[in-house]
Formats: structure tokens, sequence, C-alpha cells
């Protein structure tokens, strides 16, 4: 409803301002809005009177008094156009500000802005009443809550110290009224005192406002006393004057004066003590009934009757009642001297009365109060510390040389406040980005001086409890400029706080601005400085950076919100990545030149946590050789070498583990039953692996081997045997006079080839065979008859099938001793000796791979049996080269 008949106004406010969508507040005939300055922001309060207000309920209409309501309605219309253009003219602290003059609606009615307010005191004590008849207040403390722009709810309390506090500023109105405006309020009531956003009570109101009657001049007309106490029931009680606090002066005497302001106050006091929160005086609008009460003691408001008050009073409220409640103007105090009564005597109040004057004061008594102000801070009620003692240190925070010691008072409320949060971003934090950040944001302060730099170590002393009362966008935006001027100040105290504060920030700030923005500074600090103590606190930040504790402690953990987007993994408490430790930390730790114990040790707490997340390799290159060079330190004791020798074990010890889990992981990843760890397969021809000792032959193998004792069953000596099987239908047998056998050991007499074909059972070493790409070494020297046998560098895909050979006649072939079987590979064999003159084979050798059957030559082939006599006599073959054995 009051959104549709916002939308009908046409005014300058209307157009200007974003206004709420339901009154805040009523205060008599006005409505207020919340409204916010589309241009600026800035936030008002908008007072809506709509003409519609004044209709009957029933809306039924005559001719005949139609002229005469139409007069009644323009007579409420100009008195409240009159209470609206008085605003305009008073400029008083105390008096309410107005922003936007009034202005007349398109449908008759009236609207105006002033400065933000929460409440009427009327609506207070209206709430308390409330509280009371249902049974939720417990005593005389009121809290009035409203809803907020972000639906949250404002809470707004009065008790003891608040009602002192707002009745001093009233007062100090209406001696401005009197003595400097030459006013009379005329109808002083809770619903003419307003609370603002800072819980200072300010007067409006002023529909009947006039000159007292011994005024010389005014331009403000007199106030009609025959009209103005006439109760119009036609007209709605807000617009016409409350006889309940009206003084006598006016109804019984006729007589306009200051004093009936004063008289007005004392009944308004009554009212805030009273329970129900109401005047004394019950006169119903009724002028008679008024005089009635006058008439008789035990109806007039005095010391012997208590005031009429339901409530026992504060004792040095009396004395202040007596002089303000009395018949007779003469012995009413003035404003002036009713704030200097025995009742504003107190120590809060004083704080307060002199926290409003604080401009006014010379700097060596600003100084004195705020030495001062942090000791009775806990005495203050929170709500009185939240909207009048912490805005007001705040509007001084621009005098530099008084910073710091306001800052200590500031943070000092907001440990107090239970809103500590919403006080700190909506009051504190523009306040200190207006203070340091307003000469050009990050980093830049040119007028940096001593006063500015106390205040910034304030506030580095209290960053943690900056950091739990604020978002980490906040705490980017506004704070974390702060404390980059920390870091880049050339106070050696400065630094070594702001670095203090790293644990704070590393829980609020997200992995990009700490690698690229916050380490950086770190590391200029810790390469630049000249301070031992700055350069022991850099190696903990690095330690910090790296994952470690801060200064032996734990981090807080739980409070923890760190965003590792692309950064170590969640959960961890290592914040830089691997390649920003490896690459950027350890080159730092290098450079290090100083051998100061102390620089040296916090070196090593860095190393211990690069340690944990470095890769093994890193470490064993470039990491343990530092450790070594810092470990050898002259000024270090054993203590300390000891620490440095148990990293160094430590990581030492990590390494071999690392390295003996991978190449044993290498070692049992086999292919095909074969080890991946030997240089290849037995398709490979071209190896030297058993040179390099890459095979595991025993001391018996060798020797069977060398002194002929191999066994009968046709296995290979060294190693086992991967030969083919021969075709399964052909079975050769040997001659007996000892032709040559197959495999690396000597035959037996009526062996078959088939035996000596089969694959063995065997071993895990791989049989020694002949490497024909051995070029490390001289070939020997070919016999001219060679039995090797086409294609020397031959694969598996160009064998041809083996054919069994024939039996051959020991009469027709000379026997070389030292010859071996052909090989079943179909590869030449680089090793074979040079034939003697009497054994040549002959045209056995034929030109394709295995067409005619040969009798191969193998060096290695032991000889048959009784032919060790000849051979060795004749030293041929291999006995020429036995120096290679």
């Amino acid at each position: 409803m009051f959104t549709s008949a916002l939308k009908s106004f046409t005014s300058n406010i209307a157009a200007n301002y974003t206004l709420s969508n339901t009154p805040t507040s009523i205060a008599g005939a006005w409505k207020i809005f919340d409204g916010k300055n589309k241009a600026t922001g800035k936030l008002v309060s908008v007072f809506v009177f709509d003409r519609k207000s004044l209709e009957p309920a029933g809306g039924l209409r005559s001719r005949s008094n139609g002229a005469s309501r139409r007069k009644i309605h323009d007579e409420v219309v100009e008195r409240l156009k009159k209470e609206a253009s008085s605003l305009a003219r008073l400029r008083h602290p105390n008096i309410l500000l107005l922003a936007e003059p009034v202005e007349d609606t398109r449908n008759g009615g009236l609207m105006f802005a002033t400065e933000p307010i929460t409440a009427t005191l009327a609506t207070l004590l209206q709430d308390q009443d409330d509280q009371s008849s249902s049974g939720h207040s417990r005593g005389r403390s009121s809290r009035h809550r409203l809803e907020g722009e972000d639906g949250g709810q404002k809470e707004l309390g009065i008790d003891e110290l608040e009602i002192r506090k707002g009745l001093l500023q009233v007062a100090k109105g209406l001696e401005f009224l009197h003595e400097s405006a030459g006013l009379v309020h005329g109808n002083l009531t809770p619903e003419a005192i307003y609370i603002n956003q800072k819980s200072d009570w300010k007067i409006s109101g002023l529909g009947f406002a006039g000159p007292s009657d011994n005024a010389t001049s005014t331009a403000t007309p007199p106030i009609a006393l025959s009209e103005a106490l006439y109760f119009n029931p036609r007209l709605p009680r807000a617009v016409q004057m409350n006889l309940d606090f009206t003084s006598p002066d006016f109804v019984m005497d006729s007589s306009i004066s200051p004093s009936a302001d004063m008289f007005s106050l004392g009944l308004v006091i009554l009212a805030l003590y009273n329970s129900p929160h109401e005047s004394p005086l019950h006169t119903s609008f009724n002028i008679s009934t008024y005089k009635k009460l006058f008439t008789s003691s035990s109806t007039t408001p005095s010391s012997s009757n208590n005031f009429l008050s339901s409530r026992p009073l504060p004792k040095e409220l009396l004395p202040v009642l007596a002089r303000l409640i009395t018949r007779r103007q003469a012995q009413r105090m003035n404003a002036r001297e009713f704030q200097q009564s025995g009742f504003f005597d107190n120590i809060l109040v004083s704080t307060i009365r002199f926290l409003d004057s604080l401009p006014t004061k010379n700097p060596n008594e600003k100084s004195q109060f705020l030495r001062g102000l942090p000791r009775i801070l806990e005495r203050f009620p929170k709500s009185v510390l939240d909207k009048k003692v912490l805005p007001a240190l705040l509007e001084e925070t621009k005098d530099k040389e008084l910073l710091s010691l306001i800052l200590q008072s500031v943070f000092k409320i907001i440990k107090t406040l239970p809103s500590s949060q919403r006080a700190l971003t909506d009051k504190v934090l523009p306040r200190l980005r207006e203070v340091f950040l307003a000469t050009g944001g990050k980093g830049a302060s040119a007028d940096r001086d001593a006063a500015k730099e106390a205040g910034l170590m304030v506030i580095l002393e209290n960053m943690r409890l900056i950091g739990r009362n604020c978002s980490g966008k906040e705490f980017k935006d506004d704070i974390f400029p702060i404390i980059q001027l920390g870091l880049e100040s050339h106070t050696h105290s400065v630094v070594d706080k702001a670095l203090g504060c790293l644990p704070t920030i590393l829980a609020l700030l997200d992995f990009s601005t700490i690698k690229h923005d916050l380490f950086p500074l770190i590391a200029a600090i810790f390469t630049k400085t000249s301070s031992l103590a700055v350069k022991i606190r850099g190696l903990e930040a690095l330690s910090v950076l790296c994952g470690g504790l801060s200064g032996g402690g734990a981090h807080d953990g739980s409070d923890r919100a760190i965003s590792k987007s692309n950064g170590p993994p969640k959960g961890s408490n290592i914040i830089l990545d691997k390649y920003t430790i490896q690459e950027k930390v350890v080159p730092l730790l290098k450079a290090i030149k100083t051998k100061e114990p102390a620089v040296m040790m916090a070196t090593l707490a860095v190393f211990k946590q690069v340690g944990e997340i470095a890769d093994s390799e890193f470490l064993a290159m470039d990491v343990l050789p530092i450790l070594w060079s810092f470990s050898l330190g002259p000024l270090l004791n054993l203590q300390q070498f000891s620490e440095h020798m148990d990293l160094i074990k430590s990581l030492s010890a990590k390494i071999e583990q690392e390295r003996i889990k991978k190449l044993s992981e290498l070692s049992s990843n086999s292919s095909n039953g074969f080890d991946t760890s030997r240089s290849n397969d037995l398709m490979s021809t071209g190896s030297m692996s058993d040179a390099y000792g890459a095979f595991n032959v025993s001391e018996d193998d060798f020797k069977r081997l060398v002194l002929g004792k191999g066994s009968g069953s046709g296995s290979d000596t060294i190693g086992g045997s991967t030969r083919l099987q021969p075709l399964p239908s052909q079975s050769i047998q040997t001659s007996s006079s000892g032709s040559p056998g197959f495999a690396w050991s000597s035959q037996g007499q009526g062996s078959s080839i088939s035996d000596v074909l089969r694959p063995q059972q065997a071993p895990n070493s791989r049989a020694i065979t002949p490497d024909q790409s051995l070029n490390s070494f001289a070939a020997l020297k070919p016999s001219h008859v060679t039995s090797s046998i086409g294609n020397t560098t031959g694969s598996w895909s160009n064998m041809k099938p083996l054919r069994p050979l024939q039996p051959v006649k020991s009469s027709t072939v000379a026997t070389n001793p030292w010859a071996s079987p052909p090989q079943a590979n179909g590869i030449s064999n680089g090793w074979t000796s040079p034939p003697t003159p009497h054994n040549l084979v002959g045209n056995a050798v034929a030109k394709n791979g295995f067409s005619q059957p040969v009798a191969a030559q193998n060096t290695f082939s032991n000889p048959p049996p009784g032919s060790m006599a000849d051979s060795a006599a004749k030293k041929t073959g291999l006995d020429k080269y036995e120096s290679l054995l």
C-alpha cells in the first residue's frame, strides 16, 4: 500500500532516492521510510505524510461540513509543513538534521528527508511496555528491534546510561532553542525526540514552536494557545498538542516562556522511569481535567508523592525533578543549569560529554583523555560503545598524532561487542582504508611518518582480532594492503610485527595472492634486511609457507580457510607449491652468507620442511650439499651441529629408501618370465651383458665349464637352456668315436641330439652365449673355412627350420677336438678358432643357412674324450688365446 502511494508522488526526493517498501517507524502523522541516494549512496530517512490519513475512517462525507473539514486539513498540513521548515532553519548537533527540504506531493501530501534515524523515544518506551505486558521484560532496560536492509535485526537499547546521555543531549538542544534561536518548543514529548544511528537523541516536532512572550522580534509567528490547546476530535491526536506533557504555564496561565519546556522535560523524565512509560498526568486531551489535577496535591506530581512514579527514582534525580516539576516558573532550572546538575555527575556521563566536545579540546587534553579511556571502556553498556563511543573515536582518526591511541580504544571496543564483525566491517575498515591507503592503494604511502607507523603497529598487533571478524575478500581488499605497508616499512619493529601476522594472513588469502603478492615481499625482506632479528623472522615465515609451525606452535587449523586452487593439496599445511619451494626458496637459503647460529638453526627448520616436500633427487643434488656446508659453520656448538647431522642422516636415509624401493619395483616388474632389469631378451644378439657382471654365474658352474666336467643331461653349464627342440619325428645318434655335441657341455656315449636340444628346467640365471655384437673387443682372426652360417646379423624372423644332422662317419671327417656343434639359432659365432690344416671341413658348409649339415666350430666346446693329449700338444684353436681366460 505504501509503495503504491509513493509511486503516486512526484517529487525530487522520490526521483533521486530509493525508498524502502514499508515504513520503518511512525512518528505522529509521519510515516518514516529508509532511503538511499541513487547517485552517492548516502543513507537518509524520508518522512512522508499522506493527506488521505486525515479522512474519517468510514469515508462518509457531507457537503455541509466539507468546507470546514478542508479548512482544518489545510491547517494540519500547514502545521506539519512548519515542523519540517523549522528544521531547515535550525542547525545544531542535537536538533534533527534536515537532508532534503519539505516538498508538496501530487496528492496534497508532504515529503522531506533527514539524517538516518532508528526510532523515536516513544517507540522505544512502547516496546518496553509491550514486553512487560507479555512477561518478557526483566527490569527497566529495553531492546527495540527493527528490520535492517540486509534482512537482519537492528537492536536498539535504552538503559540508565543512555537515559542520562540522551537527556543531556536534549538539554543541549533546548539550550540552543531558548538562548540562540529564541524559540519555545511548546510540545516536548517522547514522540518529539528521535534517536539516530549513533544513539544520539535529537529534538524535532517543532509544529507548535514559537517565540516567548518577552521576545522582541522574531520571524516565527507566536503560538496561538487558544487554538493549540483545543482538542479537535475530527483530527488525529498526533497532530494536536499533548496535554499530558504540557506545562501549566500554557493551560492555566496562558504564558509562553522557556521554563514551560523545562516542565515538559521533567514529565518526560518521569515517563522514562515510570511503568508503564507514560506521563503521571492523565488528561485525556481535556483542559478541564488538566486543571482539576492541579487543584489537589495528591494528583499533582511532587517530591512528597514520589512525583506519582510507580517505581523508585534515582536519588540524584529527586532534587532535579523538584526544580523542574514546580508550579512556580522562577523556581525552575533552565537548560544550562540542568546540564550542570548532580544527575550527570557520573564518570561515564562525563566521559560522553568530553567525547562530544573532543574536537574543541587541545592536543594535550585529547592525549590525556585517550590514554585513560581504555581503562573505563568495560564499564560502558555495549550499545553505547557501539553507537556512540566507537563512531566518535573513528571521527578523530584524522589526527595522525592521536592515531595509535585512538586505535587502541577502537580494537578494545571491537573485542567487547557481541556484533564485532558488523562493527569492524561497517565502521572500522572503511576508516582504516581512508587513513592508510588514501594516497594510492597498495603499498603507496608517500607521507609515511612515525605517528602513522605507530598506528600501523597497533593494527598489526590486533591482526588476529581483525582476521576473526572479516571475510577473505574484505581482508584482501582492505587489510592486506595495510600489511604490505608494514612489510615495506623501513622500521625493523614494524616489519617484524608484520611478519608475525603470517598465520592470520595465510588463513584468509587465496593461493594465488600468497604466491604472487606475499611471497615476493617476504623474499625481498629476507634478502635485503640488515637486521638479524628480521632475517630470522623471515626464515620463520618461509618455514610457515613450506608447511611449518609458526613460533613453534600450531596453526589454528580450525580457522584456516585457505583457497588452494592450483596450489598444494587441500588439507595440507603446505602453502607454496613444490616448484616454488625447490626453485625459489632453496636458492634463497643457499645464498645466506651469515653464519650466525640463530640464522643457521632457523634455516635448518626451513630445510626440515623442504625435506618433506622436495624430490629425493633434488635433495641429493641440491639440499644435502648446502646442509653439509652449513653444518660446518664455525660458530655452531655441539648440539646445533648434531641437529644438522640428524637432518642430513634422515634425508640420506629417505633418499636411500626411495632409491631402493624404485629399483625393487623395477626388478619385480617382469615380462614373459624375464627380468626387465636385464639388458635384453634372448632375441638380442648384440649385448655383452655377462662381461659387465649382469648375470649371476656361480663359481661351481665356471669350474665345470673350464674343466670339462659337464653333466650328462645336456643342460647348459652356466645358466638354463633356452634352445629350440628339434622335430619330434627324428632322432639322430652320435657316433661312438665322439662326434661333436650340440650343447655347451660334452655328451655321453649314445646320447641323442634330441636330448641335447631339449630345454632344461633350470635356473634363474641366463645362459651365457657368445655375443656377435661385442664391438668393444678386437675380433679374433677367423679361419679360412668358417662354420658361420649365411647372414651374420640374422634375426629370428630370417631363420630357416633346423634340419637334423645326418650321422657322420669318423673315417670321412677329420675331427677337430675343439669344434662345437652347429648353433641352433642360425647365427654365426665370431669366436671360432682357426682350423688346423688337417681338420678342414671341406665342402661341408653350404652357402644358404642350414641346407647342408656342418660341423660348426665352437671355441668353448668341451673336447671329446680321448683327444685332450693331442690338442694340448698342438696348441691350436683356443689355446693360442688362453691369455684371454
